[in-house]
């Protein structure tokens, strides 16, 4: 081959070597989670549009603006930490007809679910790692959210 046709021979990259957005908004929200100031469980939240091309808002958790950085008891679900999720909705400006898709590290709590129900228009929830109680993936099945875990 010479250099005139190495020229016009397309840069392509094999397919299977290109991550899926699911794969990388995972990546993000465990880079989230690292922002966490609770001492029990740093969990990260991604809402993007359902075509993955913006991201509509992130969230970790932790105490409020603020406050001081750390938990405000050590009671396992009783912190006093805002939970990822709802800093994410909290966050969120896109309009409720929007679809969106949410990644969190972790398996939302049922008032999270709630929460994420009441975003409007979330078409799925990924998440990598379990919570101690799943109760939330029917809340989030009931209302027609998909709900998958990430390996």
């Amino acid at each position: 081959m010479n250099a005139t046709e190495s020229q016009n021979q397309p840069l392509v990259r094999p397919t299977g070597l290109r991550p899926k957005f699911e794969s990388i908004y995972m990546k993000l929200a465990f880079h989230l989670a690292e922002r966490s100031t609770c001492v029990r469980l740093q969990v990260g939240t991604v809402v993007t549009s359902t075509d993955y091309r913006r991201v509509l808002a992130v969230g970790y958790n932790g105490n409020a603006t603020g406050l001081h950085n750390g938990c405000d008891r050590t009671e396992p679900g009783n912190c006093g930490c805002l939970h990822s999720e709802e800093n994410a909705v909290i966050n969120c400006d896109a309009p409720r007809q929007v679809e969106k898709i949410v990644f969190v590290t972790h398996l939302p709590c049922v008032q999270c679910a709630k929460r994420l129900i009441n975003l409007g228009n979330v078409k799925r929830v990924y998440y990598a790692n379990d919570y101690r109680i799943r109760d939330s993936i029917a809340v989030l099945q009931s209302v027609g959210i998909e709900i998958e875990k990430l390996e």
